[in-house]
């Protein structure tokens, strides 16, 4: 007896997929139309940012000079950020798109490379000296450059020249802005550094959803330890987490932490893994990853979030210091 096989048709998924990538490249398209700016840009200068923390970059430098509009929402995971019919036309309007850099968009960054040559487009990150870069692999970084407030502090001037070469008129703001929010960066550093001494040496063990701490660690002496790596692209295995649970209960860690942008599943599967060998490690609070906390949250800034972590670290691991007013708890 013959079955009747229906005939496979593209999925709905598959027909908006196509539907977003033809309105993607027409948003390029009409880019490079507008290619040619005139000799004195428009103001306000149209931004468009990847994450809260560039868009945040681009707050402290230009403020009020232009008008910025942010990709990613507070949250938002950037390695797996997929592109919506919406991200079409902001990108069709904006006279700048600003990224991190060093591939943290993940699947955006092949987009953004063939964007700039066709509108500005600056990764602010992939400016910082290589010599200064955590090395992944040959030639691939650690994206996670703003868990070092003092490597950070390079940035700003990186976006302030961009911005000046788009709108001289305003280019001694932007650099007098920039200079200003460097230094603060760098003041923040020592500040963060003289907090996370209260924590006794043996027990600075930063254990996390996954790998993006790894700056944070190498400035401020503190081992870190991720259940996932680098990008959150991909899964953890139970090998990783058996590993995990064997470092936690061994060393007596007291606390891990779970993140605002990343599922805690794997969090909870080490704690789970842990009692069951009869050590109860505490859940330490959230920290503020890849994505800035939104608007209440006490962490809209980097500023903010990273005194908000290094609180909520100092806390958890035994610093005899409580979290700072907004530290998001669990």
């Amino acid at each position: 007896m013959h079955r009747w096989t229906p005939r496979r048709s593209p999925g709905r998924a598959a027909r908006l997929a196509g539907w977003i990538t033809c309105s993607l490249w027409g948003a390029l398209w009409a880019a490079d139309v507008a290619a040619a700016p005139p000799a004195q840009a428009p103001t306000p200068l149209r931004v468009l940012a990847t994450t809260t923390v560039v868009a945040d970059l681009v707050r402290q430098v230009a403020g009020d000079l232009v008008a910025l509009d942010c990709l990613m929402g507070p949250g938002v995971d950037p390695h797996s950020y997929k592109a919506t019919p919406r991200d079409a036309d902001r990108l069709a309007r904006a006279q700048l798109v600003v990224a991190s850099g060093l591939h943290l968009e993940g699947k955006l960054s092949e987009l953004l490379g063939r964007l700039g040559k066709r509108l500005p487009v600056v990764s602010v990150a992939d400016a910082l000296p290589q010599n200064k870069l955590l090395e992944l692999a040959p030639g691939l970084y650690d994206p996670h450059v703003w868990f070092d407030a003092s490597l950070w502090a390079g940035c700003p001037a990186v976006l302030a020249e961009k911005l000046a070469s788009l709108d001289p008129v305003h280019a001694p703001d932007y650099r007098r802005r920039a200079g200003e929010y460097a230094a603060r960066l760098q003041a923040l550093h020592g500040e963060l550094t003289t907090q996370l001494g209260a924590v006794p040496q043996e027990r600075r063990v930063l254990v996390t959803a996954h790998d993006a701490f790894r700056y944070f660690g190498r400035a401020y002496g503190v081992e870190v330890v991720g259940v996932q790596g680098t990008s959150t692209e991909s899964e953890a295995g139970l090998n990783d987490i058996n590993r995990l649970v064997d470092l936690v209960v061994e060393r007596r860690i007291p606390a891990v932490f779970v993140e605002t942008s990343v599922s805690d599943r794997n969090v909870a599967a080490l704690r789970e893994g842990a009692a069951a060998r009869g050590h109860a490690v505490a859940l330490g609070g959230r920290l503020y990853s890849d994505s800035l906390g939104g608007p209440g949250s006490g962490a809209q800034t980097l500023e903010e979030a990273l005194r908000s972590n290094v609180a909520t670290i100092v806390a958890g691991l035994g610093g005899g210091e409580s979290p700072a007013t907004g530290s998001p708890q669990p």
